[in-house]
């Protein structure tokens, strides 16, 4: 039971790692509903416009129009810059296929002869006579 729950902790993490969200993200949300709310305030946006206007399309406008928002713009979560650069190889090796002729030789004399040079106690048991030298 506690695999499972370890393994369903680590792949959480994974993947709230993957959508690139820190903990100073989650800490900063209250900051983002505040400037919601007050979007809606100021210039009647709904949530979605505020979204646009901060994360979207209309952020560059938005920010030419609006320089004097622009410290609590700052202080908005999901600002992070992430950047990752990756090589990668691609080779294409052609192989050429050269016949393997192989010899088989095949000699018939054997150079050794083999002698079990101890008796074995499995064969005839455990318990037996005296022998005569």
């Amino acid at each position: 039971m506690m695999l499972k729950i370890n393994s369903i902790a680590i792949a959480l993490l994974i993947l709230i790692q993957s959508f690139n969200i820190h903990l100073s993200d989650i800490v900063e949300l209250d900051e983002l509903i505040e400037h919601a709310q007050f979007h809606a305030k100021e210039y009647g946006d709904d949530f979605f416009v505020f979204i646009s206007k901060h994360y979207g399309e209309l952020k560059t406008e938005h920010n030419k129009k609006h320089q004097e928002e622009q410290e609590e713009h700052e202080e908005l979560p999901f600002q992070n810059q992430c950047y990752t650069a990756s090589l990668s190889a691609f080779v294409l090796n052609k192989t050429a296929l050269y016949p393997l002729e192989i010899a088989v030789l095949i000699n018939s004399t054997s150079n050794y002869f083999y002698h079990a040079s101890y008796h074995s106690l499995e064969q005839e048991g455990l318990f037996q006579p005296p022998r005569r030298a």
